[in-house]
């Protein structure tokens, strides 16, 4: 197969027809995948040394039949809206005007008639402000939906000739997720000038007008296409079989979120495949408590990449006897050794926790505290409370009380502090051996303090009485 630069060109006419078989399905069936809406804003080059010899035409003649070809291939796609932005075409030098640029066709559907028209009545006059146009262009493209994609050609016969930065700017708009890294395409540039090219982004220099053809296709296919990949969430065996997690795909270099899907086995039991646009740099987060992360992901346009992320997971449950007393109650899980919560879980469910160790803390009356409790993989830990008892104490009137367990003979630790707003109260405590300490509030004397201890056993009803 013919190589450009080491990369396999992909004929647009094979694009074309894998888009065009995307929309005849989406009419027919709904979708797994909805091609974004691709939006170029071409920025061409129409300073004066356009003008010059190229083989056997000018640079001009040559990059204007090559454009409207391309724009008259893209004239049909549903998914597809086009803009131009032309620089170097409205002051003639000297002077040099280093704002010489202009929006000449806005984004709009079926504006393609207009971008010929602009493109066959150039006349090549002024200087190559690089930086300033892609500035600029950056404000061209429509505000941002859900499923757009950006994107910058950038055609010039040579480099900024105005003070701009030009890698500075592209830095910029792709940090802020305006747009993706653009394309480059020299006009005959000395190989020389590559690095100049590449901070700014994908650059392809055509040495004559053959290649020139040539790259603006493999340009298009990059820009069109999407490629395939598969998530593999391995197991503690190094398995993919771990599934039905959220991953999310940041670009990495603006952080923004790209997609957000739920893992799938599809029906041969194997990762489903997704389709990805190739031409970002991605971190995944695979949304596992706690989560896992991957970054620096890299697709190869028309190449199905497998990314693999170790998620070997297992199951947590705590229950009690009495499904009652603790409905809804939720208690804390942290790793182990860490003070951070991951999570909150509500008792009797079930949840998914990644292979390791964990401590635990139940509210209840004393409060659990259980550490390093370890998750293994494809195993539920199922860790049961005792049944609360039932404690009612009985006052003769509001008053000041708190509840210790007995640890040892010479160990009490403090539980709770009785209402003092209301006479009679009733709480769920652990079994256990415990010592109330209470005075009345009208009693004005510490010697009317009462302390009494009891014994709450696993589902028992204690009446305490305090006077």
């Amino acid at each position: 197969m013919e190589t450009f630069y080491g990369r396999k060109i992909i004929p647009l006419l094979g694009v074309l027809i894998i888009l065009s078989l995307l929309q005849g399905y989406s009419q027919t069936a709904k979708p797994k995948y909805i091609p974004p809406e691709t939006r170029i804003l071409f920025i061409f080059d129409a300073s004066q040394s356009m003008a010059g010899k190229w083989e056997k035409e000018t640079k001009i003649s040559i990059a204007q039949r090559v454009l409207i070809h391309i724009i008259d291939s893209l004239e049909g796609l549903e998914n597809v809206q086009m803009g131009l932005r032309i620089y170097g075409h409205q002051s003639p030098v000297p002077p040099q005007d280093c704002k010489d640029t202009r929006l000449e066709v806005p984004f709009a559907k079926g504006n393609a008639p207009k971008i010929r028209q602009e493109l066959r009545y150039i006349v090549p006059r002024g200087t190559t402000p690089i930086a300033y146009s892609l500035e600029q262009g950056g404000a061209d493209f429509p505000p941002e939906c859900d499923n757009c994609r950006n994107i910058i050609i950038l055609i010039t016969d040579g480099i900024e000739a105005c003070d701009g930065d030009a890698c500075a700017v592209s830095y910029e708009l792709q940090r802020r997720g305006i747009v993706l890294k653009p394309f480059i395409i020299g006009i005959g540039i000395d190989e020389g000038f590559r690095q100049t090219f590449d901070c700014i982004g994908h650059y392809y220099n055509a040495i004559n007008e053959e290649k020139f053809s040539e790259v603006m296709e493999v340009v298009i296919s990059q820009a069109l296409n999407a490629t395939t990949a598969q998530v593999n969430l391995l197991d503690i065996n190094g398995n993919p079989t771990e599934t039905n997690v959220n991953m999310t795909f940041y670009d990495q270099f603006s952080g923004k979120v790209v997609y957000n899907y739920i893992h799938t086995m599809n029906h041969r039991g194997l990762p489903d495949t997704l389709i990805l646009d190739h031409l970002m740099t991605y971190r995944m987060r695979v949304n596992t408590i706690p989560p896992v992360e991957v970054g620096n992901i890299k697709l190869t346009a028309g190449k199905h990449t497998v990314i693999a992320a170790d998620a070997p997971q297992g199951s947590l449950v705590v229950k009690v006897a009495d499904q009652i007393q603790y409905k809804g109650l939720e208690f804390i899980v942290r790793k182990a050794g860490d003070m951070k919560t991951i999570n909150m879980q509500k008792m009797y469910e079930e949840e998914k926790y990644l292979v390791g160790k964990y401590d635990i803390e139940i509210p209840v009356l004393p409060r659990i505290n259980l550490y390093n409790v370890d998750i293994k993989q494809s195993h539920t830990t199922t860790l049961d409370v005792p049944r609360p008892g039932l404690v009612t104490f009985l006052k003769s009137s509001t008053g000041y009380g708190s509840i210790y367990l007995r640890k040892s003979a010479t160990h009490e630790e403090w539980v709770y502090n009785l209402d003092n707003r209301v006479r009679n109260e009733t709480i769920l405590l652990q079994p256990g051996t415990y010592r109330i300490v209470y005075r009345a509030q009208n009693a004005k004397q510490t010697l009317y303090t009462v302390n009494k201890t009891f014994e709450v056993k696993e589902g028992s009803s204690v009446p305490v009485q305090l006077y």
